[in-house]
């Protein structure tokens, strides 16, 4: 399954020079923890909820302070087309829990940890809907006819 079969929603992106306080707006209104900061159409950063607090609001910063002051780089990028089992490596070997998914050099979404655990769960959930029917209603294969 390739990567940008798993994204829940478009990513969405905000410029560097904008205000953090633009950033939380645009996060509580699209209602996601993470935008990517983008020059155009290539990611150059992501700014979090947790960013914003820790390095903006932690550190007393004032509400027009530019969202590039704050944000996480280098981005862990992963192109659109490959294969999920990628993203996996990339989040276990960089402990990141999102992934700026492009397209050549173009931002086309994020994919977060969180998208991956509700694919599995609901394929883990399709998995044991055989062993749930031999479990708790019993199936048996029928008895097999003695010979005469």
């Amino acid at each position: 399954m390739r990567t940008i079969d798993n994204l829940r929603r478009s990513g969405i992106g905000i410029e560097p020079h904008q205000g953090i306080v633009d950033a939380a707006r645009s996060m509580e209104h699209a209602g996601v923890g993470c935008l990517a900061v983008v020059e155009g159409e290539h990611v150059i950063g992501m700014v979090t909820d947790r960013d914003l607090v820790r390095r903006g609001l932690a550190r007393g910063l004032p509400p027009d302070a530019r969202v590039d002051s704050v944000m996480s780089t280098p981005v862990v990028t992963i192109d659109a087309d490959a294969d999920v089992h990628s993203a996996y490596a990339l989040f276990r070997s960089h402990a990141v829990r999102r992934l700026a998914v492009v397209r050549g050099d173009r931002f086309v979404g994020i994919l977060s940890v969180d998208d991956l655990l509700v694919d599995l769960t609901a394929d883990l959930a399709d998995l044991t809907r055989p062993v749930e029917g031999e479990v708790f209603f019993a199936h048996h294969d029928a008895a097999v006819p003695a010979e005469r």
